[in-house]
């Protein structure tokens, strides 16, 4: 009560600035520092499809500063009133650490009430998804929303399901009780371990976050089932480089993070650490192009102040890699469904990917309107690249108007100007931002 009193004293201040930098608009909150309070601010702006190309975040305890540069998804600056406009109330007075995390992937808002949540993880196999989704339809389920990760060996998924008749809710529990016990069975496969797998159902007003309820599933499950080291094979130069050192002389740890860039690094990494218990008290985040993810983040836990052992140090290395490799997109091709929704859609389409020999490696399953918008990862089989011939032969069976290869979205942009812009504004609060860092000895270099 009393911290939300502070906050009600202390309204959060949100600032969308597009004239400081010709290559991004800046968004600047200001707000009392409480737990949890900078995952809420990357999860809006996530979640309203932008991309953070920087971020610095600075804090006294008591009071954080942060700005981001963001840029929507065709890398252009914020011009949409309305976006501007949700920005501001999403992260204004009353919003921030007063509003639901319970938002549903791709479902509109008036249809979450009606929807029961199913929680999945297990045993990754070629054409998992496709049995699973099987079950569903075969139990006269509708899948209206849903997301598929996959990362060392297993498999998690978040599915959004209402009756295939009614439209409503699954309440019947002899009817909800099948289609766990099912989907359990499905997940075990061949195992008889009864631990290999999971299945959880619960009311939508129960469910949070889509995104970071995946992390926390999959985070919890590297304790009980660690697969082989599967990243073994994989090009080094993909792979992130995490390195967490002590700072004794300030209280803090320090987490240096470089990797390929990539939609969502910093929402997965801030989820880590808040779910792990850790505070950001001060960090930088430079994502500009492919090869360029950077991240500086000075931390304390909650408890115990700084990471204070090799063995603390090594947990949160080995988490924050997890986290950045789970959400797996770059190791498949995207391929779009755009058509006319159905029950049984899912079913027929991933059974099709399974007969050409096609696995899926991450989904992002959409329902707007009438209408069903989602996107698929596929490998082969063996976990390879997929051919071109298997790529058409699957769009000709589907529909090659409604099934497309998905652009990559991690093409390294270029914006006009950026080179140009070294006076800008905005490349001056960036200065003042390493400078303030610098004089707190909180970087080795502000130039």
């Amino acid at each position: 009560e009393f911290e939300k009193l502070v906050i009600k004293m202390n309204p959060p201040r949100v600032t969308v600035d597009n004239t400081s930098d010709m290559t991004a608009t800046l968004v600047k909150v200001d707000s009392a520092n409480k737990y949890g309070t900078l995952l809420e601010v990357v999860q809006v702006l996530t979640d309203l499809k932008l991309t953070i190309n920087r971020a610095y975040i600075s804090s006294d305890g008591e009071w954080f500063m942060d700005v981001f540069h963001v840029v929507d998804e065709e890398g252009n600056k914020l011009y949409d009133g309305q976006v501007i406009d949700r920005i501001e109330q999403s992260l204004g007075a009353g919003s921030l650490s007063f509003r639901g995390t319970d938002r549903c992937v791709g479902v509109e808002a008036e249809a979450e009430a009606a929807q029961t949540v199913i929680e999945l993880i297990g045993r990754d196999r070629p054409g998992l998804l496709s049995e699973v989704f099987a079950v569903l339809t075969n139990l006269k389920c509708n899948i209206a929303a849903s997301e598929v990760w996959t990362h060392d060996g297993r498999m998690a998924a978040l599915m959004y399901v209402t009756d295939a008749e009614t439209g409503g809710g699954i309440e019947e529990p002899e009817r909800l009780d099948t289609v766990k016990r099912l989907l359990r069975h499905v997940l075990r496969g061949s195992s008889r371990d009864k631990k290999a797998a999971r299945a959880a159902i619960s009311a939508r007003a129960a469910a949070p976050h889509a995104q970071r309820r995946l992390h926390q599933m999959m985070h919890a499950d590297r304790g009980v089932h660690r697969a082989d080291d599967g990243d073994a094979a994989a090009d080094d130069r993909s792979l992130p480089v995490v390195v967490v050192e002590d700072c004794a002389e300030r209280g803090y740890t320090l987490v240096n993070v470089r990797c390929r860039d990539r939609p969502k690094l910093l929402f997965d990494t801030v989820c880590t650490l808040t779910d792990m218990q850790y505070l950001v008290f001060h960090g930088t985040v430079i994502a500009e192009g492919s090869e360029a993810y950077q991240v500086r983040y000075y931390i304390r836990h909650l408890d115990d102040g700084a990471a204070a052992s090799d063995q603390d140090r090594e947990q949160l290395r080995r988490c924050l890699e997890a986290a950045i490799q789970r959400r797996n997109t770059e190791q498949g091709l995207g391929l779009e469904l755009c058509c006319e929704d159905r029950v049984g859609l899912l079913s027929d389409v991933t059974r099709i990917f399974r007969e050409h020999g096609l696995s899926v490696t991450h989904a992002e399953v959409a329902t707007r309107g009438e209408r069903a918008a989602n996107v698929f990862y596929v490998v082969t089989a063996s976990g390879m690249p997929v051919q071109a011939q298997a790529v058409e032969a699957v769009r000709a069976e589907i529909g090659d108007e409604i099934l497309l290869v998905k652009e990559d979205a991690a093409a390294p942009k270029s914006p006009p100007g950026r080179d140009g812009g070294g006076r800008s504004l905005g490349n001056m609060i960036r200065s003042r931002s390493e400078k303030f860092l610098y004089n707190l000895g909180l970087i080795r270099s502000c130039s």
